[in-house]
């Protein structure tokens, strides 16, 4: 049975993919690596690795369909769809307005995520499980260019996992516009921005699978956006924006099966709350 849960486990720059070996081979094909005294993988790893080859093998097929059609015209010949000019702006507008969050850290406990500015005083929106699992330690944001800041928590809302923070005006960043409330429309294209696993600025495309969709967090129920652009661990708090590059919500959640990762499903608190919980904590908080 599908659970959900948030994305604020801390998953950071130190995430490093396995590296080859001058034949081409990865260190699970070593002799007898990863084995058991029976000669066997692990379970998990051969599934994990089923999938690798499996996409590389449709990959090479799917080229090799191509290339005799057009007669071996090559590698472009075998690329895919070309991806619509309307997201590759929005990416390009929102980028520059997401920044990465670590809360807490040094010896006590500690949590990554992302964020995102939302007006020209350097307000940033952003999950408030990030720094509920950060220990209530201080947070830094680090902005595309790679310049850090200590951000300043103007408030936290546990309720809606929503929290602002704050970064000196020399941030310079960006705001994102947001999309009006009642816009977001089942089957719209939209990308999810942020830091999976620590790899600031990237960009995932899906659908708005599902509006009004109930989850529940913790010990509270929310209604959520549903989508099915791939989102993973330190995408929490980014903004899932449209075609035009509006946010329509932050991504807080997936489904998992069994607790194993992302299946295709994730959860984004939707832009009317975010907005009318935002608006309320900066009017508080300054």
């Amino acid at each position: 049975m599908a659970v959900q849960t948030g994305l604020g486990e801390p998953r950071g720059p130190w995430f490093i993919s396995p590296e080859l070996d001058p034949d081409g081979r990865g260190w699970w094909d070593a002799p007898g690596a990863g084995r058991d005294p029976g000669g066997r993988r692990p379970r998990r790893l051969l599934a994990a690795l089923a999938v690798v080859a499996l996409s590389a093998v449709s990959g090479a097929v799917a080229g090799g369909v191509v290339a005799g059609r057009d007669g071996g015209a090559g590698p472009a010949a075998a690329s895919a769809a070309p991806v619509p000019a309307e997201l590759v702006t929005a990416a390009e507008r929102t980028v520059p307005g997401v920044v990465s969050v670590l809360a807490g850290g040094g010896n006590g406990a500690s949590a990554t995520g992302s964020g995102f500015a939302v007006d020209d005083q350097q307000h940033l929106i952003t999950n408030d499980h990030i720094l509920a699992k950060g220990g209530g330690g201080p947070v830094t944001v680090e902005l595309p260019d790679g310049r850090r800041f200590a951000a300043q928590v103007v408030g936290r809302e546990p309720r809606s996992d929503l929290a602002v923070l704050k970064v000196p005006p020399s941030a310079g960043l960006s705001p994102l516009p947001l999309a009006k409330p009642g816009a977001t429309r089942v089957g719209e294209p939209v990308l999810a921005v942020g830091s999976p696993l620590g790899l600031s600025g990237t960009v995932t495309a899906g659908i708005v699978s599902a509006l009004d969709r109930e989850v529940r967090l913790g010990n509270n129920r929310h209604s959520a956006v549903q989508t099915d652009a791939s989102i993973n661990p330190g995408n929490s708090g980014g903004p899932l924006v449209n075609a035009r590059g509006e946010v329509v919500g932050v991504n807080t959640a997936i489904a998992t099966i069994d607790g194993n990762g992302s299946i295709g499903i994730g959860f984004a608190i939707p832009i009317e709350q975010v907005q009318q919980t935002a608006d309320t904590i900066i009017g508080k908080g300054g």
